[in-house]
């Protein structure tokens, strides 16, 4: 597709999106809101996207709520707390409210997050990495990307990691250095999005690593010079997708 008219599309669809037009515009994060507490929204957002993946976004967040809102379950988004607690009393609160899944790989997970996060503040936290990196995309990228990505299992993959700066973004009030560096998140609606816009061929579908490294280049080079970052279509091509890919058109 001509470079003009794919912007023209995708502005249609973002002002689609701000119009409400999409349908399903909640997104699965926006059952924190109101619920967990400024300070901790963070380290709340950040363990439970490590948990992200193949799996039900709008039912993971709500379990959160329920965890968070457990007395006897909340401490689970404490990153010092789960670093030095016992992996069996971890697996039974992370199961309690279905926070995790699988019983042996999901505590596993969360732990060695939490261990990371730990490792890589003084503060023992999420904000105290974000702080140490000075808000610097790249910087956290070559962290936990490359030299610590075995600390960060899930939350270090291309998908979830961008998908992650931009949710703590939109949530949490994070302010990043070089925002134009969140790439595009290419889960499955992404993919079908971005093929029915014409921008890339049908061949992405089939949803290897290559291929959403192929999405995720296709629309940094598309955006260039727009004025947008390739994580801004993010929410507007996802529920235009699961929409259903009703018309472009603005009332």
């Amino acid at each position: 597709m001509e470079k003009n008219a794919l912007l023209n599309n995708v502005n249609t669809l973002i002002q689609m999106h701000s119009k409400g037009l999409l349908g399903g515009d909640t997104m699965p994060e926006d059952v924190l809101i109101n619920v967990v507490k400024e300070h901790e929204l963070i380290n709340v957002l950040t363990l439970a996207m490590s948990l992200n993946y193949q799996r039900n976004s709008y039912s993971l967040w709500e379990s959160v709520v329920k965890a968070y809102k457990d007395p006897q379950t909340k401490w689970i988004f404490n990153p010092i707390i789960v670093a030095n607690i016992n992996i069996d009393e971890l697996r039974e609160a992370l199961l309690l409210h279905r926070v995790g899944l699988q019983p042996n790989r999901h505590p596993e997970i969360w732990h060695r997050v939490a261990k990371g996060i730990v490792k890589s503040s003084e503060q023992g936290n999420v904000q105290g990495l974000i702080e140490s990196v000075q808000f610097d995309i790249s910087s956290l990228k070559e962290i936990m990307q490359e030299t610590r990505k075995s600390d960060f299992p899930y939350l270090s993959g291309p998908k979830i990691f961008n998908y992650w700066l931009y949710v703590l973004e939109s949530y949490a009030n994070v302010s990043w250095k070089c925002r134009e560096l969140i790439t595009i998140a290419p889960d499955t609606h992404i993919l079908k999005a971005t093929v029915k816009l014409g921008l890339c061929s049908k061949d992405v579908l089939n949803g290897g690593a290559e291929d959403r490294m192929t999405v995720a280049s296709a629309w940094e080079k598309a955006l260039e010079g727009s004025g947008l970052a390739p994580i801004d279509v993010h929410t507007p091509l996802w529920l235009w997708s699961r929409a259903g890919f009703p018309p472009l058109l603005v009332s």
